[in-house]
């Protein structure tokens, strides 16, 4: 849970040009101090930046450059340096399905307290329960002081070049662009209230910074699309907007959705991709229209837990670029999922039974890096498959029954430290790689059943065994022979 050029461009370019900083202590996680009222830390080395998104930071940032404005952002440091050794202590987080558990079971066990005595294996799981859920707090808070730090160090940079940057924004310019923003927001809103119909609204790219609440109470809208602005918020009243079909939030600086989007029950597409959302709403799965999902280019760390078991028409979903650890076994259930691409997150694996999705088609799980390392035996019931990228992950071996993947067309396995196929079967295609892992299954399959025969045979013994049966036979046979013909005679009146 590091800071990353992605996810923390100028804290992590602050953290990187640092001496190791060691102070006396360690601050909470759930109440950071003031990191502008931290103590002084040492000095930092404006050194060149190194790799494109250094350069990139640069570029928009120049006085970083400057050692007196840098030095004047180290201030930040030193909390993030102490919760980072702190929260190095701490086990991995649990995912978000064993936290909401954890929570539904405290809650019950509360609700219930004073019903009935508890016993030892009740008490145990209370506790690991708290644990969990506390487990949990701690890293949430981290990541808190995180985005805090982020924020305020552009707040430090600012001040630091003697607020150059506001003064620009805050010209002229600006204000004609909001004037012009709210007159077209006017004409809207007018033209509806004159009871005109109005089916389609695009504001796209025009640096609105709120979306008015009257907006909700446009009747007859289908289509909404406010992307590429400045929108910190959604108003409540957009639930309102019953009759929706395609909502469109993207590239704005949303850090949240509000619950009644879920009462958008028309809703068939929703893009809220490139914000700042670190969660989406539990009512989300309410949205059973829903057809096309794209919440990537955020900061999710999970998915609502239920968010499959409702959203049973929803056919695409991308949550690339995102800090998914999981993904919730709800998922699933999306029985009409055809396209998921999941690429650029911490997944540490896929839901057991992720072979489910029979009508999944195209698959992206790419970039993962060292936390995606096996893939479930029911993946390869994904029998509609026709594209995977699995590439940049630390994968050692494909599933057994991957050969039955038989409409897969393309097939990438780049990067991944592959004993099982072997590389140079790899690189002759996905053909190929499906044909040995053919192969390697009808013999495995073989070996097995030849076991399963060798284990089962009345015949199947040591050679000492097997001398023994034969000369038992062998005497019984024998003494057949020297039977007396009377003694026969005397057998056969006798039956």
């Amino acid at each position: 849970m590091d800071p990353t050029p992605n996810s923390h461009p100028i804290l992590t370019y602050v953290l990187t040009r640092l001496p190791s900083i060691k102070t006396r202590g360690s601050p909470s996680l759930s109440s950071p101090r003031d990191i502008e009222q931290a103590a002084a830390p040492p000095s930092p080395s404006p050194r060149a930046p190194s790799g494109p998104a250094e350069f990139e930071l640069v570029e928009r940032m120049p006085g970083l450059r400057h050692p007196s404005v840098l030095a004047s952002m180290t201030r930040a440091v030193a909390d993030i340096s102490h919760a980072r050794d702190a929260i190095r202590l701490l086990d991995p987080r649990p995912d978000h399905e064993l936290v909401d558990s954890a929570r539904a079971f405290l809650r019950s066990r509360s609700q219930s307290a004073g019903d009935r005595e508890e016993d030892g294996d009740v008490e145990e799981k209370v506790a690991t329960s708290r644990e969990v859920v506390r487990l949990d707090e701690e890293h949430e808070a981290y990541g808190a002081l995180l985005r805090d730090a982020e924020e305020k160090l552009e707040r430090v940079y600012r001040m630091a070049m003697h607020g150059r940057e506001v003064v620009e924004r805050s010209g002229k310019g600006g204000e004609e662009g909001s004037g012009a923003v709210d007159e077209e927001v006017v004409r809207v809103l007018k033209e509806a209230e004159e009871g005109n119909v109005v089916e389609q609204v695009h504001l796209a790219d025009r640096q609105l910074h709120h979306l008015p609440e009257p907006f909700g109470r446009i009747r007859g809208l289908l289509v909404l699309n406010v992307s590429r602005n400045q929108l910190q918020t959604v108003p409540d009243a957009i639930g309102g907007l019953e009759h929706l079909e395609e909502l469109r939030l993207a590239s704005n600086a949303l850090v949240s959705l509000p619950d009644t989007i879920g009462l958008l029950s028309n809703l068939k597409i929703l893009d809220v991709s490139g914000n700042k959302l670190r969660s989406l709403p539990d009512s989300i799965s309410k949205c059973r229209s829903l057809v096309e999902l794209d919440a990537s280019y955020n900061v999710l760390a999970y998915l609502p837990t239920g968010i499959g078991h409702e959203l049973v028409n929803l056919q695409k979903l991308w949550v690339h670029l995102n800090k998914l650890r999981s993904l919730p076994s709800s998922v699933c259930e999306m029985r009409s999922l055809r396209l998921l691409d999941a690429h650029f997150n911490e997944l540490r694996g896929l839901p057991a039974a992720i072979g489910k999705l029979a009508a999944l088609e195209s698959l992206n799980l790419s970039s993962n890096f060292s936390d995606m390392r096996d893939l479930p035996e029911s993946f390869c019931d994904l029998v509609g498959l026709r594209e995977l990228d699995l590439s940049n992950n630390q994968i050692h071996e494909l599933p057994d029954r991957f050969g039955q993947l038989d409409r897969l067309e393309l097939l990438s396995l780049d990067q991944n430290p592959l004993a099982v196929p072997p590389m140079e079967v790899v690189a002759e295609g996905v053909g190929a790689v499906k044909e040995y892992m053919t192969k390697r299954l009808l013999a495995e399959e073989e070996r097995r059943r030849n076991a399963v025969e060798a284990a089962e045979s009345p015949r199947s013994s040591t050679p000492m065994a097997w001398l023994s049966r034969s000369v038992s036979s062998l005497s019984t046979w024998v003494s057949g022979q020297d039977k007396p013909a009377d003694e026969d005679a005397f057998l056969e009146q006798e039956l």
